[in-house]
């Protein structure tokens, strides 16, 4: 393919044939605003705005889907265009409930800056009736207020097409047209897996998680109650974000003062736990392949992919690691050994945990998570959350001095940081499990096969004379790829690990909301993924079977990977469930 010149508000552009109007504009650095579109996920110039005039078309055309030709005229800024923006965005918002002060987007929405920037000032302008729009709450990470959607299709294509479920979509027709689920089913009762990748494409407040912070701040309050905070290492990656910093800024010192002045009476990190888990699964994987167990073993780190396993695969929950997830690990330990440490009731614990997953949420009411006899973790709060109840506090994030975790539980190494990262929880396993079974150092660290933000990677390695073959998928539309070719005997794995999310934590549905225009042109998974995968390099330990932390509590308290006890508190069970509901 060759390269096409047009003239885009007079001047010559040349951009790639095949190219939209909307790639060739912003060739020029000039940016046509956009609400529905999504590169490669959204493309159906739905809503509008991005409409510009061409030379000998007879009416405004949108930008989005239209191909550029040879010689082509465009204007992207006259008056006809600029007031055709207008109305449309006064269209909007005239079935628009606008509640902005009080709305959790207020300030980082795509509707109301578009507004700004066209100086739509009249919102009233087309007022009338409004669609009947019936809230959602009946999900156990979300909520669904219609009456904030402006019926982009955003959400519905990312549901669809990358996740593969499509429990969502338009009903009705005409002005009584709604995003919702079918059959008049709230999307608790669907399929739905709680990944939230639908919050993190939403241009405005229609979808937004279900929040803690006042049960949270409540606790705090409580004299009776010991509150100790966990936190991913995909957040320490994004939780800049909401407070102005770049793209791949690692705050995670900051976040540990944060958290400290918040009132919590101790500050650990989930790299802890992940680096417990990567010795469980580790075990599980080594024992699986000695013993005829069944293969391939897959990683059960992210509870929207256990979930869809559970909806969609039912019959390969046996493949699933029977290890809980970091987040669960890391209260089973609190709430056990922790508690019996320190000489505090387990029922006056509250374990909080700042997680970058809506599906967390979902995840501390599953069964099977109470290795104490009361739920290991009690609130999972999203990086988002955390951002608002920092600036609730009033705390002044950018002046933090960087502080670090309290020990024991605060006690990590490079191969739990990485696990934020798609690819990273093969990584970690892989260097615990070649040293374990050959008995010799690894020399080289960096099973750079696995990553990458590719939705489907494989890779064979020599370990002890075996050829491991290993596949790693994220994004749940990848993850039904990828075993139906396993179920279908087109491929042959021995360990898969499997993120629900497209690119892993860094990218999952509750971390900072990044806009439809950067989501175009930046690698924001990359560029996240980039913060753990330099801490790493950074760390004295980069295997988690030298964490000193972990060690003592296999000396002290659970004996040995794999062992009776640690089965009792670090594993769990999994359900068999109808793809039309639970």
């Amino acid at each position: 393919m060759g390269d096409i010149t047009i003239k885009i508000n007079g001047m010559n552009v040349t951009a790639p044939e095949g190219s939209t109007i909307l790639e060739a504009a912003r060739l020029a650095h000039i940016e046509i605003p956009t609400l529905c579109f999504l590169k490669e996920i959204n493309e159906i110039g739905a809503c509008r705005m991005c409409v510009v005039e061409v030379k000998g078309a007879k009416s405004l055309v949108a930008s989005c889907v239209y191909p550029i030709n040879e010689g082509m005229e465009v204007w992207t800024n006259t008056p006809k265009v600029l007031d055709y923006r207008r109305k449309t965005l006064q269209l909007l918002l005239s079935n628009h409930r606008k509640e902005c002060l009080s709305c959790v987007r207020s300030g980082n929405c795509e509707l109301q800056q578009l507004c700004k920037d066209l100086g739509v000032t009249d919102e009233n302008k087309y007022a009338g009736a409004m669609t009947e729009t019936p809230i959602d709450d009946s999900a156990a990470h979300m909520v669904r207020d219609d009456s904030k959607c402006i019926l982009c299709r955003r959400c519905v294509a990312v549901c669809e097409k990358v996740q593969g479920i499509g429990v969502i979509g338009p009903n009705e027709r005409g002005f009584k047209t709604f995003i919702g689920s079918p059959f008049g089913m709230g999307l608790g009762e669907t399929s739905c897996v709680s990944c939230g990748q639908c919050i993190a494409v939403c241009p405005t407040g229609a979808l937004y998680e279900k929040d803690c912070l006042d049960d949270v701040l409540a606790a705090i309050a409580d004299p009776d109650k010991y509150v100790c905070v966990q936190t991913a290492p995909a957040v320490r990656a994004a939780l800049g974000e909401e407070f102005g910093y770049p793209i791949g800024t690692n705050v995670e010192g900051k976040m540990a003062a944060a958290l400290r002045r918040i009132g919590f009476d101790k500050v650990f990190d989930t790299d802890f736990s992940a680096d417990l888990t990567i010795m469980e699964e580790a075990n599980e994987f080594i024992e699986r392949v000695q013993n005829g167990g069944t293969l391939p073993l897959i990683t059960s780190c992210s509870p929207g992919w256990v979930k869809y396993c559970e909806h969609y695969f039912p019959d390969m929950t046996e493949n699933l690691s029977s290890c809980k997830s970091p987040q669960q690990m890391f209260g089973a330990v609190l709430k056990t050994y922790y508690a019996e440490k320190m000489g505090i009731d387990p029922k006056n614990i509250v374990s909080v945990s700042v997680m970058p997953c809506t599906a967390k949420k979902f995840e501390i009411g599953r069964d099977d998570e109470a290795a104490a006899g009361v739920a290991d973790v009690d609130y999972s709060m999203t990086t988002r959350e955390l951002a608002r109840l920092i600036k609730r506090v009033g705390i002044r994030f950018n002046d933090l001095p960087d502080e670090g975790f309290d020990d024991p539980l605060g006690e990590s190494t490079g191969a739990g940081v990485i696990f934020g990262a798609t690819g990273g929880v093969m990584e970690a396993a892989l260097r615990t499990a070649v040293e374990t079974l050959t008995g010799e150092e690894l020399k080289e660290l960096d099973f750079k096969e696995v990553r990458g933000t590719k939705g489907i990677k494989e890779a064979t390695y020599n370990v002890a004379g075996m050829a491991v073959k290993v596949a790693v998928a994220s994004g749940l539309g990848n993850a039904r790829e990828l075993l139906d070719k396993v179920k279908n005997g087109e491929a042959d794995y021995h360990f898969i690990e499997i993120m629900g999310c497209p690119g892993g934590c860094v990218n999952g549905g509750g971390q900072p909301q990044v806009s439809g225009p950067v989501r175009n042109t930046v690698d924001v998974r990359a560029l996240r993924a980039k913060v753990l995968y330099d801490a790493d390099v950074a760390m004295p330990l980069r295997k988690s079977h030298e964490n000193p932390s972990v060690k003592k509590l296999y000396e002290e308290y659970l004996g040995k990977p794999g062992s009776h006890k640690a089965h009792e508190i670090l594993h769990t069970t999994y359900v068999k469930r109808t793809i039309n509901g639970n």
